[in-house]
């Protein structure tokens, strides 16, 4: 992904954005219920369907996944799941396989050199399994709706609508309910799905996505925006890996010096005008 190389993602503020509707009806983030100096956050829903609580789903990932993570790889992943968690129970959520390409590129983005594929690999099945979804099936169409990209260039992306197959189905559904005929709620993965499909056919000219998003019914601006954030903190998330990698190789040659034995009655011979002597 070299045009986007350059996420912690607390600039993510997804959060943020988001507002309740005013329809009782409606999915609404209702309470923060502080008991002494903790805040309860909930997501109410209509009287029979009710989601669990912010608190609810981190504590079901800590549950399904065990092992420490290192911190810099934690907290981001803490509060990527109470953003996720946030766009998970909005009334107007409905999973798309754009939506998983663009959470799957973001979260590969973010475990990018993480010290064990395998663990690598746990974490995501306990992170989407942790908000009732299917991590299998956010791998496989992520992967469908990169080989489909690939197979495509600037033109034939916005051309979807003149040509059956099974992503061309989707796209046009994704439309149908962006146009406001069915559930859909925009989100920073979805734009990011978008701008990754762009990668994959090569479409360098900044008018595809203009067209593309015209063709799917998405404010363009707000897509524009998310990507301008999205680069952002993925550049800061490089240097908060190299950082790590400095620490840790800074670490692992104090210890190897620590480790290293010194011969009988060894001397120092360096002479810069004063002399050392090693203790025993």
């Amino acid at each position: 992904m070299a045009a986007i190389s350059s996420l912690p993602f607390a600039a993510l503020r997804g959060a943020a954005d988001w507002r309740p509707s005013s329809t009782a009806a409606t999915v609404v983030l209702s309470a923060r219920a502080r008991r002494g100096s903790r805040s309860v956050v909930r997501c109410v829903a209509t009287a029979g369907d009710i989601p669990p609580t912010v608190a609810e789903t981190k504590m079901s990932f800590l549950k399904s996944y065990k092992r420490p993570i290192p911190s810099i790889y934690s907290t981001v992943l803490q509060e990527l799941l109470v953003q996720q968690h946030l766009m998970r129970y909005k009334r107007t959520y409905h999973y798309d396989p754009v939506f998983a390409l663009g959470f799957v590129t973001v979260y590969d983005q973010l475990m990018e050199g993480y010290p064990s594929n395998e663990d690598r690999d746990s974490i995501f099945k306990s992170y989407i399994t942790a908000l009732n979804e299917d991590p299998e099936q956010y791998r496989a169409d992520a992967q469908k709706m990169e080989e489909w990209g690939r197979s495509q260039n600037g033109n034939s992306l916005v051309e979807f609508f003149s040509r059956d197959g099974e992503i061309e189905a989707i796209l046009k559904d994704i439309s149908e309910r962006a146009k406001g005929k069915g559930n859909f709620s925009y989100s920073r993965f979805f734009a990011v799905g978008l701008f990754r499909l762009l990668e994959l056919a090569n479409a360098t000219d900044p008018t595809v996505l203009d067209k593309l998003c015209a063709a799917l019914n998405i404010n363009k601006r707000s897509v524009d925006r998310d990507l301008d954030v999205y680069r952002n903190i993925l550049s800061k998330l490089v240097q908060a890996k190299e950082l790590l990698k400095e620490y840790v190789d800074r670490e692992k040659k104090k210890r190897e010096e620590r480790t290293e034995t010194p011969k009988p009655n060894e001397a120092v011979t360096t002479f810069d005008g004063n002399l050392y002597s090693m203790r025993h």
